[in-house]
């Protein structure tokens, strides 16, 4: 048994390293995509990748943990070490209790993680990035540069930008906006502009000043064209900011107080963390049941469907966590419809393994001919 579990955490932690390394590269190179378009120093910000390598650090773990199980397994069938040991009446069930210490461990580290320690990376994170990119205001809108703001509908360009005081005002000159209204064109320029965060919307506005703005193009219809003074131009919606700054509060929030909380929000949150855990002790056996294979097949297909089933599993957590967020789904029935599906599928699987319901087809199509011929 100490062999099996050797070779069980030999595959975890090699399984581990390499999910690990591709989540880190991917966060390192967004981190250095976003100094480089703000003007951030890399050092200021790569505390954010630590944060997120943290935040993910409970599904990287119960993907390694899932794999190496079916590995570990199907290595044994492989090298026909489990069929002589199911000879001798070593089951399924032995080979559970034999890796029950590593999966134990596995559940109460990611336990504590889903419940205290992801929620404090997430508010570490945002208090740096307050502290990093909230606190580089003038690099909101680059001078100098073509930038696009509500989903590409505007176009953005300002020849000169700097920041007026510590409010996060800035101001803009030789302003050029193209945006949409009502499917058709609109130019603006104007001489100046101030970047301003309205107080009681909280929507960002450029408040442009002596300029001129141009709607639909030259040809038989009619171009509208206005000369103002100032023009006031919505570029974040402040709705939009709240929706998003409530997510990210629920996300932070440590779980008694997620407890206390009925929100909807903080029911999905709530759930979110419990079943990270859950899912820990389900693919665990079923990745027992897949690790079964015999000793001329490949494990390859077995690690194929693992694979799918947890990218299933995971994403229905997901839609499940959304529609609870959304109001659409009832929390009491929650994310626990898509851990009992797994577990029924578990059920399935085992009786097709251990062919009972095999024999309970026969059987119901034996007693059916035998009606039929009487």
């Amino acid at each position: 048994m100490m062999n099996l579990i050797r070779s069980l955490l030999s595959f975890f932690f090699a399984i581990f390293f390499i999910i690990s390394l591709v989540v880190f590269g991917n966060q390192f190179v967004l981190t250095v995509q976003e100094s480089i378009e703000y003007g951030i120093p890399i050092r200021e910000l790569m505390p954010l990748v630590w944060f997120n390598m943290l935040r993910d650090v409970p599904v990287i773990l119960s993907l390694s943990l899932f794999l190496s199980i079916i590995i570990t397994i199907s290595q044994l069938y492989k090298n026909s070490e489990a069929v002589v040991m199911n000879s001798i009446g070593f089951s399924d069930k032995n080979f559970i209790n034999a890796i029950k210490p590593v999966i134990i461990i596995s559940f109460l580290f990611v336990t504590v993680l889903t419940i205290y320690t992801v929620p404090w990376a997430k508010y570490q994170k945002s208090v740096a990035e307050n502290r990093t990119v909230n606190a580089s205001e003038f690099s909101f809108i680059s001078e100098g540069k073509f930038e696009s703001f509500k989903n590409g509908d505007i176009i953005f360009y300002a020849s000169e930008s700097s920041l007026t005081d510590a409010s996060g005002e800035q101001n803009m000159e030789e302003i050029f906006i193209y945006a949409l209204s009502d499917d058709k064109p609109v130019i603006v320029l104007a001489s100046n502009a101030l970047k301003y965060i309205d107080s009681k919307s909280k929507s960002t506005y450029l408040r442009l000043k002596d300029g001129v703005r141009y709607e639909g193009l030259p040809g038989p219809d009619k171009t509208n064209i206005l000369i103002f003074d100032t023009y006031d131009l919505q570029i974040v919606s402040g709705a939009v900011k709240k929706s998003l700054s409530n997510f990210s509060e629920i996300e932070e929030k440590n779980t008694l107080n997620l407890i206390r909380d009925r929100s909807d929000l903080a029911l999905a949150e709530l759930q979110w963390r419990i079943s990270q855990p859950i899912s820990i002790l389900i693919l665990s056996i079923f990745g027992v049941f897949l690790g079964k294979t015999s000793p001329r097949g490949g494990k390859g297909i077995n690690l194929l469907i693992g694979i799918v089933v947890f990218m299933i599993y995971n994403n229905g957590l997901l839609v499940a966590k959304n529609s609870i967020e959304s109001g659409q789904l009832n929390p009491l029935f929650g994310m626990s419809g898509v851990h009992l599906l797994l577990v029924v599928l578990i059920i399935i699987f085992y009786q097709l393994r251990s062919g009972e319901i095999l024999s309970i087809s026969k059987k119901v199509m034996q007693k059916g001919l035998k009606i039929l011929i009487k």
